[in-house]
């Protein structure tokens, strides 16, 4: 298949997989029918594999209007970034990003608010996409000299891609995600990571009731229900006691891969860190 150099993730996200790309391909498996990814973020793994038959989902609703935007209206989509792009200051940052504490959020159409996501995403510190406990965006103005708001031959690139009629864009729980995996089906679960230290500051998690144990081993309970149904699983994670012990039953196909973390605004969550990749199949066999 000839994949599309421009079909590149066109936001920045927490945890992004780029760096591992290599070590993701290498562990998955060279076949399979369908694939989901329950956690699409920046989606660096899907864009990378560019697999037409896809499923992809994410709790966090700008997130999912920002992929529809880019799918179902490109040229409007690009035109509002523009106008944003113009205005670019840290007054116009504060100003667009207070439109979901005085309600113009609620006046703006899907597209518009898909915009200002992707504006707020662009000139936001560091990329970091966090809200507060009202669901309002509280990222700082990242003081960038020039953002690059409007990729527009990625954008176009990205939206053609999309527009195959095989890839469902979901926006959900991740258990609703993967409802209609199947037997040789794949699925690469890339959730908010549990913290490297005991620190509430971490950043685990984007949507706004965070992502802590319970929530872990949910994921690690579907897990065990896709291993029975035949789908092939692989997980991302950080390597720490807690992620091994829940996921010990695939200890036999768990690998440990270095890594670097830069969205973190402690330095304790910055530099070379180790992470998990956990599959529930004989990797060894895939290649």
């Amino acid at each position: 298949m000839n994949k599309n150099p421009l079909v590149k993730p066109f936001v920045k996200w927490a945890g992004g997989k780029r760096q591992l790309i290599p070590q993701i391909t290498k562990y998955m498996p060279k076949k399979f029918g369908r694939y989901y990814e329950p956690f699409i973020g920046g989606g660096a793994v899907f864009f990378e594999l560019q697999y037409g038959k896809s499923t992809i989902n994410d709790f966090n609703t700008e997130l999912f209007l920002a992929y529809n935007a880019v799918r179902d209206n490109i040229d409007e989509l690009i035109s509002n970034l523009k106008i944003h792009e113009a205005n670019t200051s840290s007054d116009y940052y504060y100003e667009v990003r207070e439109w979901d504490r005085n309600g113009i959020i609620d006046t703006k159409s899907n597209v518009e608010r898909a915009a200002r996501f992707i504006f707020l995403n662009k000139t936001g510190f560091n990329g970091l996409f966090r809200v507060n406990s009202q669901n309002q965006i509280n990222t700082p103005y990242g003081k960038y000299k020039n953002p690059a708001i409007v990729n527009e031959p990625v954008l176009r690139a990205v939206s053609k891609f999309l527009n195959k009629s095989t890839i469902k864009i979901i926006n959900g729980d991740f258990e609703d995600a993967v409802k209609g995996a199947r037997r040789g089906d794949f699925v690469y679960f890339d959730p908010p990571y549990a913290p490297m230290v005991n620190d509430r500051q971490s950043f685990v998690g984007y949507t706004l009731n965070g992502f802590g144990a319970d929530e872990q081993e949910r994921l690690r309970d579907l897990v065990d229900r896709l291993t029975a149904k035949g789908v092939k699983v692989m997980l991302s994670n950080s390597s720490v006691p807690y992620i091994h012990e829940i996921y010990a039953d695939y200890k036999d196909t768990t690998v440990i891969v270095p890594a670097s973390r830069s969205i973190n605004s402690k330095a304790t969550g910055r530099g070379k860190v180790d992470e998990v990749l956990i599959m529930n199949y004989n990797y060894l066999d895939e290649n």
